[in-house]
């Protein structure tokens, strides 16, 4: 745990040699959902490769880039792709940005992914505010040694999804007419897509979604005291009696589609938040 303390210092040190301001709220972007970070106004860009012990990106459509900057005078960092375990990563390293972001003094972070719809009222192209998550990877970012600087050894998950940012959300998608449904996301940890019986199972447990990430980085992000908002994009749905395939194709098609319905509602967002 030392050494990935000390990385997480020298990437942080790093960025801030090379940023002018430092950001208050970051910006983790899912499967085809790169463009929900339209608007920003860039001052710096680096990929994922040039930034010291930072992982990269093997998904397609996740471009590995992050990006500082500022929307409506709001100091952001975007992530424009992420890690999953699917990939062969870590729960230390799915989560180091937001271990970088909490060196840098982020106090907010947003999280999109692309998800699988298992409440049948939804459509793809949907977009869900996730009220609520249920980890079933088998695994948690917090195992092992506690770094007492970045939280408390057991942190309270009672009420992970910050309510403030939860409202203006939903008052985004009021001022731009968009249907947001609220519901509970599941993370599992793939890649495989899940069998009828699995869905059945998921559905059964109380889950309106399903992917295969966020909930690392958003247990790392309440360890680190942020106040956390999650949007799911709902690319396909889920009927266990009447199951489709779905192809990866088809699931980033639709992300890319909503992607602009998203990037309002994060605009929105911050264009609220106190500076």
């Amino acid at each position: 745990m030392e050494e990935y303390v000390k990385k997480v210092k020298e990437t942080a040190a790093f960025i801030k040699k090379n940023i002018s301001e430092m950001p208050v709220t970051g910006l983790l972007t899912g499967t085809g959902l790169g463009d929900s970070v339209a608007g920003i106004n860039v001052l710096h860009a680096f990929d994922y490769k040039d930034i010291p012990n930072f992982p990269v990106s093997t998904v397609e459509s996740h471009k590995g880039k992050l990006i500082f900057g500022d929307i409506s005078g709001h100091r952001i960092v975007a992530m424009q792709g992420r890690f999953h375990m699917y990939e062969g990563y870590s729960p230390l390293e799915v989560t180091f940005p937001i271990r970088v972001m909490q060196e840098l003094g982020v106090q907010n972070l947003i999280v999109t992914n692309a998800a699988g719809g298992l409440n049948l009222s939804f459509s793809p192209g949907d977009i869900m505010l996730i009220r609520d998550h249920i980890n079933m990877s088998g695994e948690n970012p917090l195992i092992g040694p506690n770094v007492d600087s970045w939280g408390v050894r057991f942190p309270d998950m009672s009420a992970v999804y910050d309510l403030g940012l939860a409202a203006i959300a939903l008052d985004a998608a009021i001022k731009h007419d968009l249907d947001m449904f609220q519901g509970v996301y599941v993370g599992l940890k793939g890649p495989s897509l899940e069998t009828p019986a699995e869905t059945r199972f998921i559905r059964m447990i109380g889950a309106d979604a399903v992917g295969f990430s966020t909930i690392p980085e958003i247990i790392v992000a309440v360890h680190a005291g942020m106040k956390v908002l999650g949007l799911s994009t709902i690319t396909n749905v889920n009927d266990p009696d009447h199951q489709e395939k779905a192809t990866v194709e088809e699931i980033i098609d639709v992300a890319v589609k909503a992607a602009p319905k998203v990037a309002l509602i994060i605009k929105h967002v911050l264009e609220t938040l106190e500076l």
